[in-house]
């Protein structure tokens, strides 16, 4: 009982019942008006009744047409116009105020001149030190994907010379985190969806408390929606007062918008410019399996040492400084001289965000550079399989060119509604020759690709929707480094007590399978 007064009076439930109210009154007033207008100008003109009433319901209709004809040729995955475009036809005027609310999720003017002046912050600092004639020459057909990083994001750019460690589960990785937070001399950046009281973060801030009282700059950025309920609401003004600098990414106000579906769902540590983490795992006790809420919770990272940490670097203060009036000189925190580590390939850390701050969904291209080009294998882990035609039709293409496709998926899941919409993609997937694998002791939380022993990608973006155009996500692209081995290892280690589904496997009753259906439209709205 006391646990369910808790969840009710939590802050999560409060934000929830503020969103219900503000989109039913909102909802309301834009419903209303026009009915409203009209009943006031018959009322003022009753001899005119008929000819204002056709005029109103005139006006309408031409609104519904144009907002139809805006959608149509506005630019925004093609997922995503079906479900407005039904919501308009069907609700008429109350679907044209849904849309105008909700449809866009673009961050603020002031956020879109923000970013645009710490990307030239960032060309200033970056330096490309492998050409892209070098690039092609060393990694031939895998050269692509690095390319269209560099023109995307002014972060992204390829470092040879970059020492990679692979963490197949987050023990491993929390290990390695402390060691290296202890090293820091100069400073520690960290950016995380979650953070939540337990045993793992706690470990990790008596490190930064012990770095502060030794004059080391730390900077720490978490999630608001993603930690609501887990820290409490004034969490980052007490660790200020500790010394620490701490913001909050995004922070909700009870404002009816789409622009909090743009969360920071990335992961990234960085000490001293020189060594840098990046990949799936929160600082939450159930990433290193010290709780279980759904079995074995199954995770990765990978540690970088050398030039390629300069990317993670410049993303992490890009988004540090998004809500800031004045961008800082981001150079102090830039090492002048990188050693390079011998028999190493090529790194490019990379960052994704929403349209038009990125100009491109980033990930999703990179995901699609590396299916296209597979040739003997592609292994994908994702906790989430909520795919758009784009994804669908690559992984069928180099399923059907004779390409090893593999994908992990959990097999218990952590949210139930987006586990059914996940499985309802596996018939047509199964069907067209990928192999699809559950991973039988509890959750997969990690994200990342693997193709041919040669390119891989690790970091935190999912198969959906959410991860591909709402959230700012970051990875690294790898060509072969030493964490490829390693990742393959695990994989294999993974697949092999992880279940095999079928097309038995993926069938469903009538009823849940248009339920599903009926999902997947709206899909791309969440």
């Amino acid at each position: 009982m006391k646990k369910y007064l808790k969840l009710l009076f939590s802050r999560l439930t409060l934000v929830g019942l503020t969103i219900v109210i503000l989109f039913i009154v909102d909802f309301a007033v834009a419903f209303g008006a026009i009915y409203f207008l009209n009943f006031i100008l018959s009322y003022l003109f009753p001899s005119a009744a008929e000819w204002i009433n056709a005029s109103v319901m005139a006006i309408s209709w031409l609104i519904v047409v144009a907002t139809v004809l805006h959608i149509v040729n506005r630019d925004m995955v093609p997922e995503a116009k079906i479900p407005w475009l039904l919501c308009v036809i069907a609700l008429q005027m109350f679907g044209v105020a849904i849309y105008a609310v909700f449809s866009y999720n673009r961050p603020t003017k002031k956020q879109r001149k923000t970013f645009r002046r710490l990307y030239e912050r960032s060309r200033e600092v970056q330096e490309r030190t492998v050409s892209r004639e070098e690039l092609e020459s060393a990694m031939g057909r895998w050269a692509g994907p690095g390319e269209a990083l560099c023109r995307c994001s002014s972060a992204a750019v390829p470092h040879a010379g970059t020492k990679t460690d692979y963490f197949p589960n987050g023990e491993a990785f929390l290990e390695s985190l402390l060691e290296d937070l202890e090293r820091a001399e100069k400073y520690i950046f960290m950016e995380y969806f979650i953070i939540d009281r337990g045993k793992m973060w706690y470990s990790v801030l008596d490190v930064l408390r012990r770095k502060v009282k030794e004059g080391v700059e730390v900077r720490v950025m978490y999630d608001d929606i993603g930690s609501m309920g887990k820290i409490r609401t004034g969490y980052a003004r007490l660790l200020r007062k500790e010394g620490i600098q701490c913001r909050k990414f995004n922070a909700f106000v009870p404002v009816i918008s789409n622009i909090h579906n743009n969360r920071d769902h990335r992961k990234i540590t960085v000490v001293d410019g020189r060594i840098g983490y990046v990949g799936g795992i929160n600082l939450a006790d159930e990433y290193i399996n010290e709780t279980h809420p759904f079995g074995h919770w199954k995770d990765t990272a990978v540690r970088m040492e050398g030039a390629g940490v300069r990317n993670l670097v410049l993303m992490f203060l890009q988004l540090y400084n998004l809500h800031s009036d004045d961008a800082e000189d981001f150079a102090p925190y830039i090492p002048e001289r990188y050693e390079p580590f011998a028999d190493e390939g090529y790194v490019q850390a990379f960052g994704d965000g929403p349209r038009p701050l990125y100009s491109r969904s980033v990930g999703e291209d990179v995901y699609l550079n590396i299916i296209n080009e597979a040739k003997r294998y592609v292994w994908i882990t994702t906790p989430y399989l909520i795919i758009d035609y784009r994804l669908r039709e690559a992984l069928l293409r180099a399923a059907a060119r004779g390409t090893d496709v593999r994908i992990l998926t959990p097999h218990i899941p952590d949210k139930k509604v987006v586990f059914a919409l996940t499985r309802s993609n596996y018939a047509a997937l199964i069907k067209g020759g990928v192999k699809i694998y559950e991973y039988t002791p509890g959750f997969v939380h990690a994200k990342s690709f693997l193709a041919d022993d040669e390119v891989g990608v690790v970091g935190t973006i999912n198969l959906d929707y959410r991860s591909l155009l709402h959230h700012f996500e970051c990875a690294v692209l790898m060509y072969r480094t030493s964490a490829l081995v390693s990742l393959k290892r695990d994989l294999e280690e993974t697949f092999a007590v992880s279940a095999l589904q079928t097309e038995a496997d993926a069938k469903k009753n009538v009823v849940a399978r248009g339920l599903c259906e009926v999902a997947k439209v709206f899909a791309p709205l969440f």
